[in-house]
C-alpha cells in the first residue's frame, strides 16, 4: 500500500486512470449476457466544433448514470457517436474556403465533400479527447456517426418505406428558405429576434372605383406577389366588400376580397393582404380559396420576373423603393413604428424568408397518431420532470408535415432518381441502372439531402444496427434513459419517438430526462455575440475533470437551468481537497494493515455505530435519488456526509482511540474508518469518478478498480437509531463550547472549565463521553450534574439533551471582551447600515445586475445575524 502524496494533483491522476480503464475494458458492454442490460445512447454532438459547457452537463450525468448502472451489476452499455449536423458542418467548411477564395461550385460536389470528410476527422478527434477528459466511460468499440455505412443504409430503408406507404411526398409548399446558403430550414434553425421595424398602412382601391380598403403590412415587398384580401366572414363592416375586387397598387393587376375564418377581426382594420407564396398561412387561405401563388423572389433574395420593374432588386432594397412608390402614387395612408419577432437563419444570420419551393415532406399526423395512442395507454414514454408531456402532446396533437429536403452537398442525398428520356421519377434503396418506367439510362439522382434530424431521428435503434436483427439491437433496445434539452422536445425527442413506433414498434428509449441550459452568473444564456460562453476543457485545466462534474450535476434539478459560478467549482474543488485530506489521515494509520486484518464484528463505539448507521441512510437515500434522475440532491446528500459527519465529526472521533493505548479499539475503528471510506468513494465514484480511484487503490481492499466494483447496500447489521440521537446530543456540546469559545476569542491551547445540566434520559451518554468531551472541547475541569444552577458571570446554551455553562473566571478577560464585542457591535452596525442605504437607492436597485443586488441583500442579513449574536454575548457578559 504505497503513501498518498500531500496534495491532489487532478491532471496526473486524470490521465493515467482513463488510460488504465480504457486498457482494461471498462467501458465495454456484452461481457456477461447473465446481467440485466441498460443502454443509454450518448445524443450525437456536430461534428462542427468543439463541445461547450452544456455538452460537459448533459454528458456529465449520463456518464453518472452509466457508472451508477455499471456497479449496480448491469450489463451498462453507453453508445457513443457524432452527428455529421448537415448545414452547420458545411456552412463552417464553405466559411473556410471563402477566406481562402474558393467556393464549393469552384470545387465542385465530390472534391468538396472530400474537404469536409476531413474537417469531419479532426473535429471527431477533438471531440473524443474532449470525452475523454470529462472522464466519460463510453464504450467505443460500438461507435457510431449518422453518415456511416450502416446508418446511410437505415436512412435509406425508412425513406424509401415512408414513401411506399405515401407518408414521404415531393410537393409546393411554404418553407422556411435561407437566401443566403440558399437552403431551407428546419424551424429550430431559425432564430426569432425582437427587430425595430414598421407597419405599412397600404390603401387598395375598388376596382368598381367606389372607394378603397385599407390594409397594414410589415413586408410591402411581397404586396406584388398578392392575390386576394380577406376578411372574417362575421365582420359586418365588411359584408359588402366579399365577393368584390380591388387593385393591387403598383401593378393594376384585380384581385378579389374574399372571406376566411383565418382572419382576426380585432387586428389592425380586420383587412388582411393575402400572399400565398410568401406567408405560411396565406398558403393555407390560398389553398381553401383556389387563389393563384406568385413567386416575386428568387432564392438569393432578390425580386425575380414576377416583380415587374423591381426586377433585380434585393428584396430589402425592393422594401424602400415600394414605399418610396406607393408614397408617391397616393397610397401610402401612414408608416408606424413596430418592434416584432423576425426569423434569422441560425448559421448565416440572415432573416429568412417564408418561401415557396417544392421539397420533400414526411406526412407526421399518421406518425403522432400512433405516438398519441401509445403515450394514452401508458406505453409510451415517461417524461422527466413530468411537465414535459404537456408540451410534447400539444406539438403531436398539432402537428404540421416536416420538410426533409435541404439544398445542401453534405448529407444523405435524397434517393430518388429523374429521367431525363420520360420524367419519371424512381425512389429506391440501390441506384437504378435504367428506368424502371421506360428502360432509359438517363438518370439523374435529386441534387437535395435529407434534414439532418431525419438520420437523427432514428439514432437510438440505427446505431444498434437496425434494419438489421443485430445482437445489439435484440439485447439493448429499447434503450433505458435519454437525457436531452428541452429546447429539442419538437425537433428530436418526438420524431425519434414517431419513427421508433412506426420501425421497430417499440418506443426508442423507456425515459427521457430533460436538462435546463447553464446560463452565465448573471443568468444569461452564453453566446458568442456576448462572449460569456466557457469552454469545459478550461475549467478543467484549472480544477480538475471531478471539480467541473461535480459542480455540473450538483447545480442541477431536472428541467430547470443553472448558473455557472466559479466560486461553486472552487468549493467542488475544496471538497476534493477535502476527501483526500481525510484518505490521507486514515492510511497513516493503516500502515501494514491488509484486508484480511480488518473485521467489522465490533465491539463498536456510539461513534462507530452513528457512522454506520448513517452510511445505511446515505447509501439508501443516494441510490434512490439517483434511480429518479435526482443528482443535485443526491450530491447534495453525499457533501453532508463526506463533509460533515465523516470528515470533520467521525475522524476527530476516531482519533481518541487510534492515538490511545487500546489496540483491540484501534483495530476496529481502523476497520470502521476503512469500511465507510470505501463505501462513501463509491458512492462519490460516478460523480467524480478520477479522485476517487486514486485514494481506492490506495485502500486496503481487493479490485481491480472502483469502477467496476460493486454498488453500496445497506447493512441491517449497523442499523443503529439510538446511537444517532446520542451522537447529535454529544455534537451539539461540542459544537456550542467551540463556538462560544471563538466568539469570546479563547485561545485553542487554553483550556476550561465545563458545567454540563443533561436531561434525564442523556445523562448517562454524556458520563459516558467525559472524555471525549474534555478532549475534544479543550476542557480541563467537567462537571455533569442534572441538578447544576447557572453559575454568575457565565455564558450558557441549550442544546439537545442537556444545557452547558461556561465560567467566565478563566477562561477570559471580562472587561476587555465586552470592549472587543462593542467594538465589533459598532463595526456591524456601520455595514448593516451601508447596505441598508445601498437598498433603499433607486439607482442601484434598478442599475445593477439582479446578482449583485441579491448578493448585498444576502450580506445584509449576515451582518444583522452576527450583530445578533454580539448583541446576545454582550448581554450576558454586561449581566
Amino acid at each position: 500500500m504505497s503513501t498518498m502524496p500531500k496534495t491532489y494533483d487532478p491532471k496526473q491522476a486524470e490521465a493515467k486512470w482513463y488510460d488504465y480503464w480504457m486498457k482494461g475494458g471498462y467501458f465495454q458492454a456484452g461481457n456477461d449476457p447473465d446481467k440485466e442490460p441498460f443502454t443509454i445512447v450518448i445524443p450525437p454532438p456536430n461534428v462542427t466544433g468543439n463541445l461547450h459547457i452544456g455538452h460537459a452537463l448533459n454528458n456529465t450525468l449520463q456518464d453518472i448514470l452509466i457508472r451508477f448502472k455499471r456497479m449496480q451489476g448491469y450489463d451498462a452499455l453507453w453508445l457513443p457517436g457524432m452527428d455529421h449536423a448537415g448545414i452547420a458542418t458545411q456552412s463552417r467548411v464553405e466559411a473556410k474556403l471563402r477566406e481562402e477564395g474558393v467556393s464549393r461550385h469552384d470545387l465542385g460536389r465530390e472534391k468538396f465533400l472530400g474537404v469536409v470528410w476531413q474537417w469531419k476527422d479532426e473535429y471527431s478527434k477533438n471531440i473524443a479527447n474532449q470525452w475523454r477528459k470529462m472522464g466519460l466511460s463510453l464504450d467505443y468499440s460500438r461507435e457510431r456517426f449518422t453518415l456511416d455505412e450502416g446508418l446511410s443504409e437505415a436512412v435509406k430503408e425508412v425513406f424509401v418505406k415512408l414513401y411506399e406507404k405515401g407518408l414521404i411526398y415531393r410537393g409546393e409548399y411554404i418553407i422556411n428558405w435561407d437566401p443566403v446558403a440558399r437552403t431551407a430550414l428546419s424551424d429550430i434553425e431559425v432564430i426569432h429576434k425582437e427587430v425595430q421595424g414598421a407597419l405599412y398602412h397600404i390603401r387598395y382601391p375598388l376596382a368598381d372605383g367606389s372607394g378603397s380598403v385599407q390594409v397594414a403590412t410589415t413586408r410591402p415587398e411581397t404586396m406584388l406577389g398578392d392575390t386576394a384580401l380577406a376578411v372574417h366572414p362575421d365582420d359586418e363592416r365588411y359584408q359588402h366588400l366579399i365577393g368584390k375586387e380591388v387593385i393591387l397598387p403598383l401593378t393594376g393587376r384585380k384581385i378579389p376580397v374574399i372571406a376566411d375564418e383565418y382572419v382576426d377581426q380585432e387586428f389592425g382594420t380586420g383587412v388582411v393582404k393575402i400572399t400565398p407564396a410568401h406567408d405560411p398561412n396565406d398558403f393555407e387561405v390560398g389553398n381553401r380559396h383556389q387563389l393563384p401563388r406568385i413567386l416575386v423572389m428568387d432564392e438569393s433574395g432578390k425580386m425575380n420576373e414576377n416583380a415587374g420593374k423591381y426586377q433585380g432588386m434585393d428584396r430589402f432594397d425592393c422594401r424602400k423603393q415600394v414605399v418610396k412608390d406607393l408614397e408617391n402614387e397616393g397610397y401610402l395612408v401612414r408608416v408606424e413604428e413596430h418592434v416584432h419577432s423576425v426569423g434569422h437563419s441560425e448559421r448565416s444570420d440572415a432573416v429568412v424568408e417564408p418561401y415557396l419551393s417544392t421539397q420533400w415532406f414526411v406526412a407526421m399526423k399518421p406518425l403522432a397518431e400512433r405516438a398519441i395512442q401509445a403515450q394514452k395507454k401508458g406505453e409510451g414514454v415517461r417524461f422527466v420532470p413530468e411537465r414535459f408531456e404537456k408540451i410534447y402532446f400539444n406539438w403531436i396533437e398539432n402537428v404540421r408535415d416536416w420538410c426533409i429536403s435541404r439544398q445542401l452537398w453534405w448529407g444523405h442525398r435524397i434517393p430518388a432518381w429523374y429521367c431525363g428520356q420520360c420524367d419519371e421519377m424512381t425512389v429506391a434503396r440501390e441506384e437504378p441502372k435504367t428506368c424502371p418506367h421506360c428502360g432509359s439510362d438517363q438518370l439523374k439522382q435529386d441534387e437535395d439531402v435529407l434534414d439532418t434530424w431525419f438520420s437523427s431521428g432514428l439514432w437510438p435503434f440505427s446505431t444498434l444496427g437496425w434494419p438489421e436483427e443485430t445482437a445489439d439491437l435484440k439485447r439493448y433496445y429499447p434503450t433505458d434513459v435519454l437525457l436531452t434539452g428541452y429546447d429539442i422536445i419538437y425537433f428530436w425527442v418526438a420524431r425519434m419517438i414517431f419513427l421508433a413506433l412506426e420501425f421497430t414498434d417499440d418506443i426508442p428509449f423507456k425515459n427521457v430526462l430533460f436538462t435546463g441550459l447553464v446560463r452565465d452568473a448573471e443568468g444569461r444564456k452564453m453566446s458568442k455575440s456576448l462572449g460569456n460562453g466557457i469552454d469545459p476543457m478550461e475549467v478543467i485545466d484549472q480544477y480538475g475533470a471531478d471539480a467541473m462534474r461535480y459542480m455540473l450535476s450538483t447545480g442541477c434539478t431536472p428541467g430547470n437551468d443553472q448558473r455557472f459560478r466559479f466560486e461553486r467549482v472552487e468549493a467542488a474543488r475544496n471538497f476534493a481537497n477535502k476527501i483526500w485530506n481525510a484518505s490521507r489521515f486514515a492510511l497513516m494509520h493503516l500502515e501494514g494493515v491488509e484486508k484480511e486484518d480488518l473485521s467489522l464484528a465490533g465491539p463498536f463505539s456510539t461513534a462507530d455505530q452513528w457512522i454506520l448507521h448513517r452510511l445505511n441512510e446515505t447509501v439508501r437515500d443516494v441510490t434512490r435519488l439517483l434511480n429518479r434522475f435526482d443528482f443535485g440532491e443526491a450530491g447534495r446528500v453525499l457533501y453532508n456526509f463526506i463533509w460533515d459527519e465523516f470528515c470533520d465529526w467521525y475522524i476527530e472521533f476516531a482519533k481518541l482511540p487510534l492515538y490511545g493505548e487500546d489496540e483491540e479499539a484501534k483495530k476496529v475503528t481502523r476497520s470502521v474508518l476503512v469500511h465507510v471510506l470505501d463505501q462513501s468513494l463509491r458512492l462519490l465514484h460516478p460523480m467524480m469518478p478520477f479522485i476517487t480511484e486514486e485514494i481506492w487503490q490506495h485502500l486496503p481492499v481487493k479490485g481491480e478498480s472502483i469502477m467496476i466494483a460493486p454498488w453500496p447496500v445497506e447493512d441491517e447489521r449497523f442499523e443503529s437509531p439510538q446511537a444517532v440521537r446520542q451522537m447529535r446530543v454529544l455534537i451539539e456540546i461540542i459544537r456550542s463550547v467551540r463556538n462560544i469559545r471563538a466568539e469570546m476569542d479563547v485561545p485553542a491551547k487554553r483550556q476550561i472549565e465545563l458545567l454540563i445540566r443533561p436531561d434525564g434520559d442523556m445523562e448517562e451518554t454524556i458520563r459516558n463521553h467525559e472524555s471525549a468531551i474534555k478532549k475534544l472541547c479543550g476542557v480541563d475541569r467537567l462537571t455533569i450534574d442534572s441538578g447544576l444552577k447557572r453559575p454568575q458571570k457565565s455564558m450558557a446554551d441549550v442544546v439537545t439533551g442537556a444545557e452547558i455553562f461556561l465560567p467566565l473566571a478563566g477562561m477570559v478577560d471580562v472587561e476587555q471582551t465586552i470592549a472587543r464585542l462593542k467594538a465589533e457591535l459598532k463595526k456591524l452596525n456601520a455595514e448593516v447600515e451601508r447596505v441598508e442605504k445601498k437598498l433603499a437607492n433607486p439607482g442601484f436597485v434598478s442599475k445593477a445586475p439582479a446578482e449583485v443586488v441579491e448578493k448585498e441583500r444576502k450580506k445584509g442579513e449576515e451582518y444583522k445575524e452576527k450583530r445578533e449574536k454580539v448583541l446576545a454575548r454582550l448581554k450576558e457578559m454586561e449581566g
